[in-house]
């Protein structure tokens, strides 16, 4: 189940510095089994649970590019929305996921170029308001002018 803000394209025009998105997922051991089959990722650390136990996890962890994937969400979704397109994005995992976590993914508006159309996005994800992921997006956004 995803908790949003309301969804919409904010166009290019209308963008201002600071905007901020979000989304809330439990991250579900379907979820995760799903991710596997369509990335076929199918690395035991996060479908066994006997193996996963005996890693420095002390149990199974969610893909970081799924909790990854809930960013471009928000991105396709919410801010700037349908239209955009990813140019770029930086990543780095802080903290692992597991089933059963509630994850925030969240994206803030830091740079606009309108003159390009392009947009950078401060992205981060949280678990119990501990950041698990942070990283960059820069995005190309859709405009009023070219509807």
């Amino acid at each position: 189940m995803l908790d949003n803000l309301p969804r919409g394209t904010i166009t290019i025009e209308e963008i201002e510095m600071g905007m901020m998105r979000y989304i809330r997922k439990v991250v579900t051991d379907e979820d995760i089994e799903m991710f596997a089959k369509v990335s076929t990722d199918h690395n035991p650390v996060h479908l066994d649970d006997a193996y996963a136990n005996d890693t420095i996890f002390e149990g199974r962890i969610a893909h970081g590019m799924l909790t990854a994937g809930l960013i471009s969400a928000v991105i396709g979704e919410q801010l700037p929305g349908h239209g955009t397109i990813y140019m770029g994005q930086s990543l780095k995992f802080l903290a692992p996921v597991r089933p059963g976590d509630m994850v925030t993914a969240e994206v803030e508006v830091t740079a606009i170029d309108h003159t390009k159309r392009r947009v950078t996005l401060d992205c981060r994800c949280l678990v119990d308001g501990k950041k698990v992921l942070v990283g960059e997006a820069t995005v190309l956004a859709p405009s009023a002018k070219f509807d």
